[in-house]
């Protein structure tokens, strides 16, 4: 079993959107590829997020999708972990601890105060790989939202 994990590219947008895809409808949305397509491809060539894509044995397996973002009091950069999908073929092989490995790697190396994600509270086995790869809970704050659009 070979995992080696890089940063995405335009040239690996065919590779990164079926993932993408798949993940949108793990979380209950409809399958649409092109949509899909098209998001990823925007983030890509506008550098508005870090796509990091893992290669099982040859094979697109899994990837992850950070966003930048600063912290104001410690003036600062921190990258938000807003996506991680692994194949369900794919997955207890190594594929997401490599992904969160480099994920870290990559955020150490651009100087980040942190890396932070949310997670459901009903995704335990998130939960549990969060817990297991030293990641911290902490629930400093109260979140709020203000949907801008139905849906």
């Amino acid at each position: 079993m070979n995992i080696s994990t890089r940063r995405a590219t335009l040239d690996d947008l065919d590779a990164v959107a079926p993932l993408f895809d798949a993940y949108r409808c793990f979380y209950g949305q409809l399958d649409d590829s092109a949509a899909s397509h098209a998001f990823i491809a925007q983030r890509l060539q506008r550098d508005e997020s870090v796509v990091l894509l893992a290669w099982l044995d040859g094979a697109a397996a899994g990837f992850t999708q950070l966003y930048p973002m600063f912290s104001s009091v410690r003036a600062a950069r921190v990258w938000v972990l807003n996506d991680l999908y692994v194949e369900a073929s794919a997955r207890c092989r190594g594929v997401a601890q490599a992904l969160l490995t480099a994920a870290a790697e990559f955020a150490r190396g651009d100087g980040a105060l942190r890396l932070v994600l949310e997670t459901m509270p009903d995704n335990v086995a998130a939960q549990m790989l969060y817990d297991a790869q030293g990641w911290q809970r902490y629930d400093d704050t109260l979140r709020y939202q203000l949907p801008l659009t139905l849906g």
